[in-house]
């Protein structure tokens, strides 16, 4: 996947952080992300909590869901930016939660259940299935997702093109940002 221009990743950076009162986070998929667990314990990592519970075995570690706390400018911000956009990385998010509070919620929709009523994992955290998703929330399910989350941030299929969600009522809006000059 080519990389977004610098320009571009600049306005992606601007429309994550152009909220007021919010903070940035995203959910990575530690099984997509080659090397996430030593951008995770490097020096400079952000603040994060695994959205698994209990101790993992390192196997499990290296392929689990990671809320990160992100920072404008901080150097693992920029790298997921950089490298993560349009490969399926994770999702961002916007929320005045706290890291703590913002893991109890997610950590609620980890899990659903088939038509069995069998558990199923839920990764909600690769983009492609939360797109999917939120074009059939059904009205029940639209508090359920956002809970604190104030708007959840994903590419699009054309990845110069990103996505936020906002849970209004029983429906979710979409809005989106154009990343690459000279587009729509």
């Amino acid at each position: 996947m080519a990389r977004l221009p610098a320009e571009s990743l600049r306005a992606l950076s601007d429309w994550l952080w152009s909220e007021e009162g919010t903070r940035v986070y995203a959910v990575v998929d530690g099984a997509s992300v080659p090397g996430l667990m030593e951008k995770l314990y490097a020096e400079q990592a952000p603040r994060w909590l695994c959205l698994y519970r209990g101790e993992l075995e390192p196997d499990m570690a290296t392929v689990a869901p990671y809320l990160v706390c992100l920072e404008r400018d901080a150097e693992f911000t920029e790298w997921l930016l950089a490298a993560g956009w349009g490969n399926h990385w994770g999702v961002f998010l916007r929320s005045a939660a706290s890291l703590l509070d913002l893991r109890k919620h997610l950590r609620n929709i980890n899990m659903v259940y088939g038509p069995d009523l069998d558990p199923l994992l839920f990764r909600y955290y690769d983009p492609r299935v939360l797109r999917a998703f939120m074009s059939v929330c059904e009205p029940g399910q639209v508090s359920d997702l956002f809970g604190p989350v104030a708007s959840w941030i994903v590419e699009s299929e054309d990845v110069s093109i990103a996505l936020a969600f906002s849970g209004t009522g029983d429906a979710v809006s979409t809005s989106e940002r154009v990343l690459v000059r000279g587009r729509g």
